[in-house]
Formats: structure tokens, sequence, C-alpha cells
């Protein structure tokens, strides 16, 4: 029986634990000088001015979209071809998802369909990076900046990710990462916006902690003493442990060489898997993509079923990434007559190829194999 490959998995390393050790024996385990050390590496890595972490990218995305205005009533633009977390962190803040359809080649959303979307409740467009290949940003912060609405781009698939020769990260309004075991890092779970907005900063950091403001110059009356703290609104414990952030700062210092090595994995499956009677990732020429994901689809979709089982029988553990959003029995309540075509006609013939930075030669090869005899 072959062993099992999955389609993602983390790397870690011995100093990675170390780094993890030492904050174990030190005097912070919750938020601490490890969760500010982390947050400045990566504001650094990806060219923004502020990072602030959360407890997970689902958090993220909630302190982001609140952090920008939205409210019940609102809409948030976004697309269905990815994880229900981009469009519920809307609904928990009383707006409503508007699911916009997908570009037929990367996946990822599509600026004149979201233009045609635009009502007076637009408060944010959400672009998905589908699996690391960013979005058009350009064209969203113009149609954005036309509605006075707010970029978040959902780019927990793209750290590491270059878009016209800029980093994902310092492009839109505020971008979200995550930090879940498969993805480029791992804090174990976490996730962070960065921005180049202070307002959004400020708002952000009080979110993830209650909205508890102890600044001063923030405090609507005269401290009483160095204890007082003022919770102005209603936020939530979103907070990063600085265990986890030990861990995710380890990491980053690695995210090159992790970058590197999904983008061979990449290039290999491409030249091996060229003939078959499938589809290869597109990739725009201004875009350098992460690759958190390497997502064929086949000539045939009804074929799918079959040739999923078969690999999962030999050991390869491919996955389907994403049913439509709107499908969920959640969503067909809350979004009916939601359809995207191009989004339906993705994902029908979609598989998700094991990548990530462990994976081997000799297993990349194992995977081509696996899948050429079946197609």
């Amino acid at each position: 029986m072959n062993s099992w490959i999955p389609y993602g998995r983390q790397t870690i390393e011995e100093d990675d634990i170390q780094e993890v050790v030492n904050v174990l024996r030190s005097d912070w385990l919750t938020t601490g000088p490890m969760v500010e050390r982390f947050e400045k590496a990566l504001a650094e890595t990806v060219g923004a001015r502020f990072a602030v972490t959360f407890s997970s990218g689902t958090a993220a995305l909630h302190g982001a979209y609140f952090a920008a205005g939205v409210g019940p009533g609102d809409e948030v633009i976004t697309s269905p071809l990815t994880f229900a977390a981009t469009a519920n962190a809307a609904v928990f803040l009383g707006a409503k998802p508007v699911f916009a359809d997908v570009q037929e080649d990367t996946g990822n959303l599509d600026p004149a369909h979201v233009r045609r979307l635009l009502t007076r409740r637009t408060k944010v467009l959400a672009p998905v990076d589908y699996a690391g290949h960013p979005a058009d940003l350009d064209e969203l912060r113009d149609i954005a900046r036309d509605a006075g609405a707010v970029v978040v781009e959902d780019a927990c698939h793209a750290l590491g990710a270059v878009y016209r020769g800029r980093p994902v990260g310092s492009l839109a309004d505020m971008t979200v990462f995550s930090f879940h075991p498969v993805k480029h890092i791992t804090t174990g779970e976490g996730g962070a916006v960065t921005t180049d907005n202070p307002e959004f900063y400020e708002r952000l950091r009080a979110f993830r902690n209650h909205g508890i403001i102890r600044e001063a110059a923030q405090l609507t009356h005269e401290p009483e003493g160095p204890w007082y703290y003022e919770m102005q609104f209603l936020g939530y414990n979103y907070r990063l442990s600085d265990i986890a952030s030990a861990l995710g700062y380890s990491q980053l210092r690695k995210l090159r060489r992790f970058l590197a090595r999904r983008r061979e994995i990449a290039a290999r499956y491409d030249e091996l898997l060229r003939d078959l009677p499938l589809r290869l990732p597109a990739r725009r020429p201004y875009v350098d993509p992460a690759w958190h994901l390497y997502v064929i689809r086949l000539n045939d979709p009804l074929r799918r079923r079959a040739v999923v089982d078969e690999l999962h029988r030999r050991g390869v553990g491919v996955q389907v990434h994403y049913i439509p959003v709107y499908r969920h029995p959640f969503y067909r309540e809350r979004t009916p007559g939601a359809h995207c075509p191009n989004a339906e006609r993705f994902y029908a013939g979609s598989i998700s190829l094991p990548i990530y930075p462990g994976l081997s030669d000799a297993e990349v090869e194992r995977v081509v194999r696996a899948l050429r005899s079946l197609l």
C-alpha cells in the first residue's frame, strides 16, 4: 500500500520548534513581544505600513470588514469560488454577500461583472486570489474608488505572490492572510491584515481585543490611573498568542525557500501534464503566483468523481476547491437566484493536486504517473 500524499501539508523544522520552546520558557505566552515582532516582520515582507495578527484567517476577514465600516444593510461583492469564510465574515456584521462571476481562465473575480453588480449599498469589494494567483487589483481598485467602496483582498492563498512587480499585501486597502497549516507559512491557526491606513490599523487592533482602547489620545474620559481603558465598541477576543507568533516568525524567514519549492513543483507539473486531456492552471504574464494550490481541470468533468476516487485509492490525496459558496444550504436561502456560469464550469472539472514544500520529486512523479494512467 502506497503512503498517503496529502494535497497540502505544513513544513515544521527544528528551528521552528526551538522558537516556540523559547517562548514557552519566557514570561509571555499570550499577546506579548513576539506578536509585535511577527507583525513588524510580516509588514516588511509584504511592503505594508502595518500588520495586525488575528487568531485565524476568518477572524482577520471579520476584522477587515469591520474596519471598512461594513454593517447591516451593506453589501460585500466577492467571489463564489472561495472558502465560505470570505462571505461569512460579511454575514457576521449583518451585511449581504453578493457573488460576482469569475474569469474563465484564472478563477479570479471578473471586474466587468463586479461593476454591473454595484449598488448604493456596496461597501466592500473582496477579491480572492484564487490558488495564489492575484486578482486584477488595479481594475478592482478603480471600480472601488468610483463606487466609494473599500477593497479587502482575500489573499489567504497568496502570501509571497507578486502583481505587476508589487507584492501582494501592499496593493489593496486591506489585505487578509491565513496561516493555516496548508498555507505558505503556519502559526497553527492564525491570520493577519496588512494595510497602509492608520485608521484601519487602529480599528483592527481594537476589534481583535474586545473593542478595548488604551491609548490616551483616543480615550473619551480622563484616565483614572495607569490601569484605565475603555471598551468603545463591541469587539472580539481574536488575538494571536506569542506561542503562535513565534512559529510564524520562524516560518516567515523561510517564505522565499517555501515559495521557490512550490514554483518548482508547479513547473514540473506543467511539463509532465501538458499532453493530457485537461487544462493546466492559467498564469497572467504580469503575475508571479504563490501556488497555494495547483488546480487542473478535466476536459470531461463527468469523469472527475471516478478520477478522484481512484487517486485516493492509490494514496494521492487530491482535493476540490471550491463548491461555489451560493450552493451551500445556508446561502441558497439568503442569496436566491445566485448563479455564476464561469464559476460553475470552473468547479465542475477542477481537481487540486498535491503541492507543498516537503513534496519530493519522487512523490511528484508518483502523482503524475497515477493521473496519467487514468487519463
